[in-house]
């Protein structure tokens, strides 16, 4: 049997503990073939045999996120302004007001989460007269994690809040000194007021929604991004939401695998969502690109305890048990796995008498249900989600959050939150992933480098050496060990015969590379199903897929790309050129800005200020600065 792809000459970490390490692999009908020597595996090679050399680069299995937003990302993607990545205030701002002087009335510029504060030099957001100074009439909506959102007086006025607007349940609209909105929102405790302002603003066409997903898409790949499972989300109702990425599904241009879960969307009527959805929709319905994956993050309002760690813990209300108690059976009766947003123990412990109770009557073995984050999870809960054969799946809300959560509860208390190497000790099942794209960054490596070095972006040491991972150990919480919670083991997650044919190669070896350099990662080649989905650098000739520019024209996307694309931070304000920024570059290679001949230019230092006169003096007309 020929191959259709073969990919040789390479350094690759298979994560298959019988085959560690190969040099080669062979792909046949999207899955690997065969996992070798590179002489064993040419052997497979016929006359249609497509053949990759890999040039001695490290190899990694495809990176599969087990928690995150990409439907409701990617219908939003192309609006939005990410500060992702950005180290300085001053360029967030730059960025802001460039962005808002291409932007048509009535549209809205929008951050919309991804950052901290304390990821700035300046460690400050900034204030609403500077956003107002920038944009006096343009709306502008910025939403830091699930705690705040500021709104400029243009934003205001969209949106109709006045000093007689009420405070809705769990949210403040703070007031200035005259009785009116000053653009401040919180959330005392959940973020009800911030995803319902965000949900005033205009949205894209549906076709615009179809390029802003797939642009979505191709950030991810970018960074070595083969595979998701989605969480639902607020305002996000099935199935018309999901409209757009079952389009691309249909029309083959998914690029990601993505299995979804179903998140309940009216408070008190969650059991008749599940009763309907139950009813009509399949476990695991859909192919291996797009399909059902269970129900949550959200299963009963009266159960989700917000992660502000500005605020108080949050007690849930009394009739959490009953509410969840309900929804759990209806689950378990129809075999469909669930996951539950839990931050605190206090919440955990409640859901698990819930989960034991209906155990009794319907054993839950074998249904791969699970807690998202569990930040603040005790011993005890730990043992009892193993015994009931269930698993947790964690997220780097605290590489966003670690001193907010210090700063309330203490250092000692920081320590093991969440206790991750604890969990795998007791041998329960746990993965990462980034709970993208509102409370942290869509970016893999940043949740690989903080369970790595145990630092938040701010730069503070919230773990202890001994709270850490080693380098395989989070590779793996972040490919083999997501299997278990899309009930795919065995067929994705390490590159191994049989598996499917994600994988990727990063532009610096994982293994060999400074800790400070994991978190700016990107991909060279990104491979899902046999099929190049991303190349650049050595392997830019090799993309496969051709995604049109990002719609509308007046896309951020357009001018910002996505994370980390105007480089690494070499002190305040200033950044280094790296490969993906020039790489993105519309022009033809004439302009002089492609190709390892000008080498030179991807480590020149420069504030964003300066970047005109730099791409202008290379000859590039259209880069957009």
């Amino acid at each position: 049997m020929s191959a259709d792809v073969i990919l040789h000459h390479g350094l690759i970490t298979t994560l298959d503990r019988s085959n560690p390490t190969a040099t080669a692999v062979a792909i046949k009908d999207g899955t690997f073939l065969a996992v070798g020597g590179d002489k064993d595996i040419m052997a497979l090679a016929g006359p249609d045999t497509k053949v990759i050399d890999l040039k001695g680069k490290r190899v990694l299995p495809g990176l599969f996120d087990n928690h995150t937003h990409v439907v409701r990302g990617g219908l939003n993607y192309n609006m939005e302004l990410r500060w992702d990545g950005v180290r300085s205030l001053a360029d967030a701002m730059d960025m802001l007001k460039r962005q808002v002087a291409v932007t048509p009335a009535p549209q809205w510029v929008r951050v919309v989460g991804g950052f901290t504060e304390h990821q700035f030099a300046e460690r400050r957001l900034p204030t609403l007269d500077e956003i107002d100074a920038v944009a006096p009439d343009t709306p502008v909506f910025l939403l830091h994690l699930y705690d705040r959102a500021l709104l400029n007086g243009a934003a205001l006025r969209a949106v109709g809040y006045t000093k007689d607007t009420p405070n809705p349940p769990g949210g403040e609209i703070v007031h200035d000194a005259n009785g009116n909105p000053s653009g401040l929102l919180l959330a005392r405790p959940n973020a009800g007021i911030l995803y319902a302002t965000l949900a005033k603003g205009p949205k894209l066409p549906f076709d615009y929604q179809v390029n802003s997903t797939r642009h979505f898409m191709r950030e991810l790949n970018r960074l070595g991004v083969t595979g998701v499972i989605d969480a639902g989300g607020g305002f996000q109702n099935y199935p018309d939401d999901y409209a757009v990425i079952q389009k691309l599904a249909d029309d083959g241009l998914m690029t990601v695998r993505l299995a979804y879960n179903l998140f309940t969307q009216k408070p008190k009527e969650e059991k008749e969502d599940f009763l309907k959805w139950t009813s009509s929709v399949k476990y695991k319905q859909g192919t291996d690109y797009f399909r059902h994956n269970g129900a949550g993050e959200m299963l009963v309002f009266s159960a989700a305890d917000f992660e502000d760690f500005r605020e108080p813990r949050p007690d849930m209300a009394p009739e959490m048990e009953g509410e969840l108690e309900e929804v759990v059976r209806i689950l378990a009766e129809n075999k469909w796995p669930w996951r539950l947003h839990a931050t605190y123990d206090e919440t955990i412990s409640r859901a698990l008498d819930v989960f034991e109770t209906v155990n009794q009557d319907i054993p839950l073995s074998g249904l791969n249900w699970f807690f998202d984050h569990a930040e603040t999870i005790s011993d005890r809960s730990i043992d009892r989600i193993a015994a009931l054969g269930g698993g947790i799946a964690v997220q780097h809300r605290m590489a966003y959050q670690g001193e907010y959560f210090v700063e309330r509860y203490g250092r000692g208390a920081a320590e093991a939150t969440p206790p991750i190497a604890k969990m795998l000790e007791k041998g329960v099942h746990v993965s990462a992933g980034t709970d993208a794209t509102r409370v942290a960054s869509y970016n893999p490596w940043v949740s690989l480098s903080w369970m790595i070095t145990g630092r938040t972006l701010g730069g503070l040491q919230i773990y202890p050496r001994a709270n850490c991972l080693d380098r395989e150990t989070a590779l793996r919480m972040w490919t083999e060990k997501v299997a278990w919670f899309s009930n795919e083991e065995g067929k994705r997650g390490c590159i191994e015969k049989g598996h499917f044919a994600d994988l990727m190669v990063p532009d610096k070896d994982f293994f060999a590379c400074a800790e400070d350099e994991i978190s700016f990662l990107t991909s060279d080649l990104t491979v899902v199903g046999g099929k190049v989905v991303y190349g650049a650098g050595d392997f830019a000739d090799l993309d496969e897929s051709s995604v049109p520019p990002a719609m509308p024209d007046w896309s951020p996307v357009r001018t910002f790309g996505g994370y980390g694309a105007w480089g690494e931070p070499e002190g305040a304000g200033r950044h280094s050129l790296r490969r993906t920024a020039i790489t993105s570059c519309g022009c033809s290679s004439a302009c002089g800005m492609h190709g390892h001949d000008h080498a030179g230019a991807w480590s020149s230092t420069l504030p964003i200020s300066d970047l005109k006169g730099f791409f202008g003096a290379l000859g590039c007309s259209c880069w957009a600065v």
